[in-house]
């Protein structure tokens, strides 16, 4: 009897192994040639590398500036390191020999012109809501590129998730495949600033935190998550922000990489907005605008600006400086006050009152702490702006003296912990 129990759990086990084969198995798309540029039209190119700056292509396809998209960057995660791969036409180390077929498959599907299982850091979860005309249009782009020979480095994964064939099961669990669906009770504007958001611009992959195994919380979407060690803040409306985002300060961060009542691009986000946005039409970032400010269910520009107002007026209210000021006031008015003092009817993007500071409002404080030692370059932010780092200027002590300061008066917010250890983690 046992012999038969255990011959029957050998079969099934083998039966279940066949069926996750058959299932995982993708056959290979045959090579071609790699085409000449000026088989595409113009006019594709150009709607194409519109569409690769809404995706951002070019900042994690790019480690040298001088071989744009040849990929190589490095991007560490809980289960090892991923290196992005070669997007030029480069037969050999890049996509030169893959025909249009092959690369909507990789975009729509996750799966190689070889028929391998791609990693879902290639974030195929939003490129397959694509239509077919922008993936045409990205891959005539992509295409018309410089070929640049360039291996990039192996991945290093963890066994067992090394094993791409394991990634069918992974996406039985967590990927739907399927074009965006127009929603009929929202504006036209609305519809356009959701689908670049969901497909090519893939917004939620820095903004909803992840499971165990990688793939976005459906179950928190838009709630905000760490990375690249940077804080990528909620897009809905949990973000605590004291000023909600309006159309029109949603559309000035994204166009110029600031807002009076945001602050500043930083990090990953100043990427996007200067590197991914550059090109995009205004209409498609008014658009995107009008998705964000829902998604938030932000009030309008007049009633952002009063509550913006009104948190600069009760931080001006509580700050009485005297000769018993604590370490972090006493850092805050000499070395901060004199640029980060807004009144409150007249918010300044380029010198932000700390009152309306998301960094500040954040639940971690990472964001705050990078920005304090590292400063804010002319590359970020906003053209002709910048903040110095205070790295060697003030110890530890003091950098957790000073920003435990603003969290306890700028904000409602319970304390950060730990301030000088993650100060002291987030050094150079």
């Amino acid at each position: 009897m046992l012999k038969k129990i255990l011959g029957g759990l050998i079969a099934l086990g083998a039966l279940v192994l066949a069926i996750f084969l058959f299932i995982a198995w993708e056959s290979s798309i045959d090579p071609i040639s790699p085409p000449a540029p000026d088989s595409f039209s113009q006019e594709q190119i150009t709607r194409g590398e519109l569409l690769a700056g809404l995706g951002n292509c070019q900042t994690c396809h790019t480690t040298d500036p001088d071989q744009p998209l040849a990929g190589g960057r490095a991007m560490p995660t809980p289960f090892g390191t991923l290196y992005s791969t070669n997007i030029t036409p480069d037969p050999e180390t890049g996509i030169g020999q893959w025909s249009e077929e092959a690369f909507a498959r990789a975009m729509r599907e996750g799966v190689s012109r070889s028929g391998s299982q791609l990693f879902p850091a290639f974030p195929y979860t939003h490129f397959t809501k694509m239509t077919d005309d922008d993936v045409s249009d990205l891959y005539a782009y992509l295409m018309s590129r410089r070929a640049i020979p360039a291996e990039p480095p192996e991945n290093t994964l963890e066994f067992p998730f090394n094993i791409r064939l394991l990634l069918a099961g992974w996406k039985l669990l967590f990927f739907e495949e399927g074009r965006y669906e127009t929603d009929d009770s929202k504006s036209e504007a609305w519809n356009r600033g959701a689908y670049i958001a969901e497909g090519p611009g893939h917004c939620s992959a820095c903004h909803t935190p992840r499971n165990m195994l990688g793939a976005e919380d459906a179950g928190n979407a838009w709630e905000g998550a760490i990375v690249n060690n940077w804080y990528a803040p909620p897009l809905n409306a949990s973000n605590h922000t004291p000023a909600s985002w309006a159309e029109a300060e949603a559309y000035q961060y994204l166009r110029h990489g600031g807002s009076p009542l945001h602050g500043v691009a930083v990090g990953s986000m100043a990427d996007v907005v200067h590197a991914g946005l550059r090109l995009a039409p205004d209409s498609d970032l008014r658009a995107l605008a009008v998705w964000l400010s829902d998604l938030a269910q932000a009030s309008d520009t007049n009633q952002a600006h009063e509550s913006a107002a009104s948190a600069i007026r009760t931080v001006h209210s509580t700050q009485n400086p005297s000769a018993m000021m604590s370490e972090g006031e006493r850092l805050f008015t000499y070395a901060c006050a004199a640029c980060h003092y807004n009144t409150p009817e007249s918010p300044n993007t380029l010198r932000p009152d700390m009152a309306l500071n998301s960094a500040i409002s954040a639940p971690t404080p990472v964001n705050l702490i990078r920005i304090t030692l590292n400063g804010v370059s002319l590359k970020e932010g906003m053209p002709d702006a910048m903040m110095p780092g205070f790295s060697e200027a003030l110890s530890d002590r003091q950098i957790a003296s000073l920003l435990g300061y603003l969290r306890s008066t700028h904000t409602d917010q319970p304390a950060w912990t730990d301030l000088e250890q993650q100060v002291r983690d987030q050094r150079p």
